[in-house]
Order: C-alpha cells, then sequence, then structure tokens
C-alpha cells in the first residue's frame, strides 16, 4: 500500500469542501483532470472511482485519498453520499510503500485507502470545515481544519499505532477501544466486552482509567456521544431517532448524558455547525 507523507509541522491549504449525495442510483462520477489532492470519505452506499491506472471501490466508512493526476473517472454506476475535500500541499509530499517506511513522528502517514474505524471523528471535522469555510471565510482556519482532517486519518492508521510511544498503543486498549466505537449503537456494558474479549472487567476498567484517563463505561458513552454528534452533523434525524440509534430508549436521557458529555444540548450543537455545503456535481 502506498502511503503519502506530509509533514507535521506544515499547513495543508484548503482549495473547497463538501459533501455529495448522488441523485439516483446510476449516478457515476465524472471524467476529469484532477489538479490537487482529494479527499473522499463515504458515509452511505460504494463510491467507484479510478485514475489512468487503478481501479478503487469505496464502501461506507472507508476513504480514499487520489493525489493530482491526469485522469479522475467514474467507471460503474452506484447511488452514494460521501463528504470531500480538495487540498495542497504547499511544502510537497513523499510517498512510500507500508513496508518501507522508518516511521518519523514528525510526519502524517496516510494510505492512499483504509478503512476508518472512527468515521464519525472525520465526519465532524469535515462538517466543521464546511461551517467554517462558509461562516468565517478565514484562510488560515479553513488550513488548520483541513491539517487536523489529514492528521485524523494518518492517527487512525494502523501504522500510527503500531509505531506511536504513546502510552495507549497496547493491543488490548486498542482492540476494545475500536470494539466500544463498532457497538457505539448497541446496550453494550463492560461485562460484556470483558466477556468477549475474556478479560476481568474490574481489569479492563483499570487498563482504560490508566491510558485514557477515564474508565471503560466511560468511554463506552463517549463512543455513544461521538457517534451521536456525526449525526447531529451529518444527518436530519430527530433528536429522538438519533438517540434511539446510540442505544438509548428514551430521549430526555440521551439529551442529559450528552450535555454532560459536551456542554452542549443536541440541538444546541447541531446549530453550532449548521452551514453545510451538500453539492451533486
Amino acid at each position: 500500500m502506498i502511503n503519502f507523507v506530509f509533514e507535521s509541522n506544515t499547513m495543508l491549504s484548503h482549495n473547497l469542501c463538501g459533501k455529495f449525495q448522488s441523485p439516483t442510483d446510476e449516478w457515476m462520477h465524472l471524467t476529469r483532470n484532477l489538479i490537487d489532492f482529494e479527499l473522499m470519505v463515504v458515509t452511505e452506499g460504494t463510491l467507484y472511482i479510478a485514475d489512468n491506472k487503478n481501479k478503487y471501490t469505496i464502501n461506507k466508512s472507508e476513504y480514499l485519498l487520489m493525489p493530482p493526476n491526469p485522469y479522475q473517472h467514474g467507471y460503474r454506476q452506484g447511488g452514494c453520499s460521501f463528504y470531500w475535500l480538495h487540498f495542497s500541499s504547499p511544502e510537497g509530499f513523499s510517498t512510500v510503500s507500508s513496508d518501507r517506511i522508518a516511521y518519523d513522528s514528525n510526519n502524517i502517514y496516510v494510505p492512499l485507502q483504509g478503512a476508518l474505524n472512527s468515521c464519525d471523528r472525520v465526519i465532524i471535522l469535515m462538517k466543521q470545515l464546511q461551517d467554517s469555510d462558509k461562516r468565517y471565510h478565514n484562510i488560515s482556519l479553513n488550513n488548520s481544519i483541513t491539517t487536523a482532517i489529514i492528521s485524523e486519518i494518518g492517527c487512525q492508521n494502523s501504522l500510527y499505532k503500531r509505531y506511536s510511544k504513546s502510552k495507549k498503543t497496547t493491543q488490548i486498549f486498542n482492540d476494545i477501544a475500536d470494539y466500544a466505537h463498532y457497538h457505539s449503537s448497541e446496550n453494550i456494558t463492560v461485562t460484556e466486552i470483558a466477556d468477549y474479549f475474556g478479560y476481568n472487567s474490574k481489569y479492563l476498567s483499570t487498563l482504560f482509567k490508566e491510558q485514557s484517563g477515564m474508565t471503560l463505561k466511560q468511554y463506552i458513552l463517549q463512543a455513544k456521544m461521538d457517534t451521536a454528534k456525526a449525526e447531529l452533523s451529518d444527518t436530519n434525524h430527530s433528536i429522538s431517532q438519533i438517540a434511539y440509534n446510540v442505544g438509548f430508549n428514551d430521549s430526555h436521557n440521551f439529551a442529559n448524558a450528552f450535555k454532560k458529555i459536551t456542554g452542549f444540548s443536541p440541538s444546541e450543537y447541531r446549530q453550532s455547525y449548521g452551514k453545510r455545503s451538500l453539492f451533486y456535481s
């Protein structure tokens, strides 16, 4: 797998961003010359896109980072929706295959294609970028959020977990953290997770407290709120529907928990990032 390498101490330059929603299931990506980087994060359906060398299939909660190339085009019809971001790297970039990386914490490593184990975190940042671009038109802020998005994807990369010197990189922590996010729509408990992984529940809570500053129970709730924030930012679902989607039977309990975690009510959070660009071409 090819990885793009950007220097972490330099800003990427935001060019354009938006969210695309295909009008029909017969839609196919247009053909054009791609003059900058384009990041595509799929939120529904499947995106079928190609360059002058390869064809890519991008499913829900997956991304593709296409570099500038002379021939970007769709190769198959299909309904989908995805966030997209065009950006440039003023300081340049390099590429390296995964098996040849000499990991350097001063760099951001982003594979050309991959799955996101915390897609909601990327969606929230993409929505914030759209809102900031329409609200403030501030180049420095847009560049900062763009860099944060690429850094977030880099940190979700398995290479980061493998080479990072952070104490959070123990395998059991990462596995259970990913599990908690994946099952954030369910009423999972600490005991159920402990049984699934074959550990004592008290041990796991202690482990999470040491490595994240919160117990596993608190981490599960945080994962649910991350999913809820993404839905509040990305959809027009009602508060009651979102509460149900993250495992709450009562919307009032959900609202209280959400405000305790974020400091905002669900409605206040949704209104804070209300400016979304929806593009059909």
